[in-house]
């Protein structure tokens, strides 16, 4: 699980950014963990990294939204 141990350090990060009002350097991170996020659901085989990859996806979303303003995430 260290794989989502790190996601987890990384959000954490991201989080501190959002909260330190720097936004360029939290949508960086944003930018980078989404690639790592990515990269895991590539390889994923089984169900419950599915659903955690899932859980990061949301979170992530979110995370977007904060940084970003009230705009568009989905692409609607």
């Amino acid at each position: 699980m260290s794989k989502f141990e790190d996601l987890k350090v990384s959000v954490q990060e991201i989080i501190d950014l959002i909260a330190a009002k720097n936004n360029r350097e939290a949508n960086n991170k944003l930018l980078e963990v989404s690639d790592t996020l990515d990269d895991l659901l590539d390889h994923a085989e089984e169900d419950d990294d599915l659903r955690e990859i899932s859980r990061y996806q949301v979170l992530l979303n979110q995370l977007h939204v904060k940084i970003n303003g009230e705009e568009q995430v989905d692409g609607e």
